[in-house]
Formats: structure tokens, C-alpha cells, sequence
């Protein structure tokens, strides 16, 4: 068995929480284009503000910080910062030869906690609410690297 193949159960638990984790970040772009469709504010770039099939009325405010559409911005740039280190770990996690029961137990952790930081933001919960789900996630990849690590050097 290859471990890089869909004959491998890790790597099958790899594919399904990368394919999640991809469809989050590039929901949440399109999560914050209706925000600033939805507000009519939130541009981010000067030239923003011009008159196009869309923006049919530009005006200078729509360039102004709106919490609504920053919000969902924060939440992309997050998952941004946090994603592809678990899509690079879990790849060398899953070439280490892990259990099916360890890689269930962390890709899916990390899965759970990027959703629930994600429900955390969205609903305006605490600095310390969002960080308890980034730790979860960070602890995941760490580990997952480390394992790695210790396979690649064994």
C-alpha cells in the first residue's frame, strides 16, 4: 500500500479534512464579498470606488472600516495564517505512517476547532473563546509535525 493513496485510510481521513478546511478558506472570501455587496461598504482599494456593473453608485464611505465586512476579512485572513500549515503537516503526518485512530483523533480536532473559532468570531465571543479553539488547532499541527519529525529522524 502506497501511503499517499486512496487505499490508505489515514490518507482518505487527510483528504476529507484538507478538501473541508480548502472549501472553508475559500468560503469565507466569498462570505466577505457578500458582506460588502450585502452593506454596500467595506471596499478594500481606492480604486474600489469606481462606477462599474456592480458598484453603480461608488461614493469615498464605502471605503471606510465597516465591522460587518472587516469581521468576515479578519475571519479569512485567520484561516489564512492557520490553514496551510495544517495541510503541509498533515501531509508529512500522513507519509510517517500515523494510526487511522491517531489521524482521526487530530485532523479532525483540528477541523473542529477551525469551524468552532470560526461560530466563535461570527458570534463576537471572547479573545479567549477564539483563543482556546486556536491552541486546539495549533497543539494539532505542532504534534502532527513532531511526529514527522521523529519518523523522518528515527
Amino acid at each position: 500500500m502506497t501511503l499517499l493513496s486512496m487505499d490508505n485510510p489515514v490518507f482518505v481521513t487527510y483528504m476529507i479534512a484538507a478538501a473541508i478546511m480548502i472549501l472553508k478558506i475559500m468560503g469565507q472570501g466569498w462570505m466577505t464579498v457578500y458582506r460588502m455587496l450585502k452593506s454596500d461598504s467595506g471596499l478594500a482599494s481606492p480604486e474600489d470606488v469606481q462606477t462599474g456593473l456592480i458598484n453603480k453608485n461608488p461614493r469615498p464611505e464605502q471605503l471606510e472600516l465597516n465591522d460587518y465586512v472587516d469581521r468576515s476579512r479578519r475571519m479569512h485572513r485567520n484561516d489564512l495564517e492557520n490553514i496551510p500549515a495544517f495541510l503541509a503537516a498533515g501531509l508529512i503526518f500522513v507519509a510517517s505512517g500515523p494510526s487511522l485512530l491517531l489521524a482521526n483523533i487530530l485532523m479532525y480536532s483540528f477541523v473542529g476547532a477551525r469551524l468552532a473559532h470560526t461560530i466563535a468570531y461570527t458570534t463576537k465571543q471572547t479573545h479567549e473563546v477564539r483563543a482556546t479553539f486556536y491552541t486546539i488547532g495549533s497543539v494539532v499541527v505542532a504534534i502532527m509535525a513532531i511526529y514527522a519529525l521523529i519518523a523522518a529522524t528515527s
